[in-house]
């Protein structure tokens, strides 16, 4: 297996393949690692996936967690609750991609994936076998599937043609980590005025990150640098505050987009990531919705490579994946209109936006969207329907020989879990035996706690496959056979 690419999309998605057992390699045309912080945010969903994979506590010691979103527009303040109450995570996760990069290259390496750094692809062919890509230089590299985690500018994308809709916004942000004097709330703490807006979330111990659309600015040249001066003063203009800007140790410009890949899947490529989609920076989804994509793609790349997948199952990446990627760019470009609203519109902002932001049922979609908790999918064809079916699966707690267990820590390898409440002849251990390398089953001794299932089918990425209530041995057979293949 190859993947293009080493950011927090390609990286997860290697790690996930070599804690499977799957040979990966990563190919990066960077020669050095990245020490960027251009994404710096981890929603709830992204830290219930890494927590799945053992590794979560150890990035929420390193970042702020914001409970909160504070916007204020032209001096209203008002409050958007970020404290999930489905998840062990009721937070924004700030922290700067370099970090979370990190993170997930050590377990990657740890695991056994191969790096290749400085690696440029310039070729891509593919037949029933398999995937060749040429290297500049002229080197070759053979693999069964190949990813393209490369970025907004993607060459696998390119290479495969695949069709990149949309538009590039004429929105000129500049992005810059600042430390601030001023007082601010532990909150991303976004302003709205007549001359743009900026967004700052904490970075702790004063530092903030701060993304500016400056209404006044948009003629500058992506080659200038940034100054702190220039800085200091859309902050102050934007804002109406002197936010007090005491130092500046990272800086950019860009240019926003709202692009999708026209498909996710050409034969045994795949996109991931900013490959797949790219979307302004306002609501901070970009890096969440990457390694969301990573971890729907992984577990069935290495049912694929085993041999074992249904013929549908690796079609299902592009069929669940697509629609969230659009439902993402539909509300960061949501986002960026209310940002960017006309002179008629600003005259009235100030007394819409608070209707809508403090309205239960849109309060409520945005936060489950933003957050990721919201995501579920469809039932595949060819597989038994049921209650939940698709839905995300908390963090159950469990009890298992005695012992007080958590469903989270059961994840992370690739494998189903299938739960089996006490209390009914369903089978226990026997039932799954068969497919005991692709399905991790374990007998509980109480109940579930997840409607009135007795029995629940895990996917390795955490959502629903199937529930039922006291089910026979067989049905539980067929319904491991549609999802895991024959034994």
């Amino acid at each position: 297996m190859i993947i293009v690419g080493a950011g927090p999309t390609g990286l997860m998605l290697a790690g996930d393949l070599a804690a499977a057992g799957i040979p990966v390699k990563v190919l990066e045309r960077r020669v050095e690692e990245s020490n960027l912080t251009r994404a710096f945010a981890l929603h709830a969903r992204s830290l219930e996936l890494l927590a799945m994979r053992g590794f979560a506590d150890g990035l929420v010691a390193q970042g702020v967690q914001v409970p909160e979103v504070r916007p204020r527009i032209k001096g209203r303040e008002l409050v958007f609750n970020m404290r999930h109450p489905e998840s062990r995570f009721p937070y924004v996760l700030i922290l700067g991609q370099a970090r979370t990069e990190a993170a997930l290259e050590e377990r990657a390496r740890g695991l056994g994936a191969e790096m290749v750094r400085g690696a440029e692809v310039a070729g891509l062919t593919q037949d029933g076998e398999g995937v060749t890509l040429t290297l500049a230089g002229g080197r070759t590299e053979r693999a069964d599937y190949v990813v393209g985690c490369d970025g907004a500018h993607s060459v696998v994308r390119r290479l495969l043609s695949v069709g990149f809709s949309g538009r590039s916004h004429d929105t000129r942000i500049v992005l810059a980590d600042v430390l601030l004097q001023a007082d601010l709330p532990l909150a991303v703490n976004p302003f709205i005025g007549d001359d743009g807006a900026v967004l700052l979330p904490p970075y702790g111990n004063g530092w903030f990150r701060a993304t500016i659309w400056d209404r006044t600015r948009q003629g500058v040249p992506f080659g200038e640098p940034v100054s702190i001066e220039e800085v200091r003063d859309a902050l102050l203009r934007i804002t109406g505050r002197d936010l007090q800007v005491a130092s500046m140790r990272w800086s950019m410009r860009f240019l926003s987009e709202r692009r999708q890949a026209r498909h996710y899947r050409a034969g045994r490529v795949f996109l991931a990531g900013d490959a797949a989609h790219v979307h302004s920076p306002l609501g901070a989804m970009g890096m969440s919705t990457g390694l969301q994509d990573a971890a729907n793609l992984s577990w069935k790349l290495a049912a694929a490579h085993r041999g074992w997948a249904p013929q549908w199952l690796l079609d299902t990446y592009e069929s669940e994946r697509h629609p969230v990627g659009r439902m993402v760019l539909r509300m960061t470009d949501l986002l960026r209109r209310l940002s960017e609203a006309p002179a008629p519109v600003r005259l009235i902002r100030p007394y819409v936006a608070p209707a809508i932001i403090n309205h239960p049922r849109v309060s409520e979609a945005a936060r489950m969207t933003l957050s990721g908790l919201g995501v579920s999918y469809p039932v595949p064809a060819g597989v038994p329907g049921s209650p939940l079916a698709g839905t995300r699966v908390p963090d159950l707690s469990l009890v298992i020989g005695g012992r007080a267990a958590r469903l989270y820590d059961h994840l992370g390898d690739g494998r189903f879990v299938l739960l089996q409440a006490a209390g009914a002849d369903t089978g226990g251990r026997a039932v799954g035996q068969p497919w005991h390398d692709r399905v991790r089953t374990l007998d509980c001794d109480g109940p579930l706690l997840l409607g009135k299932a007795s029995t629940v089918l895990v996917r390795p990425d955490g959502y629903t496959a199937w529930t039922a209530t006291y089910p026979a041995p067989a049905r539980t057979r067929e319904v491991l056979r549609g999802w895991c293949g024959r034994v």
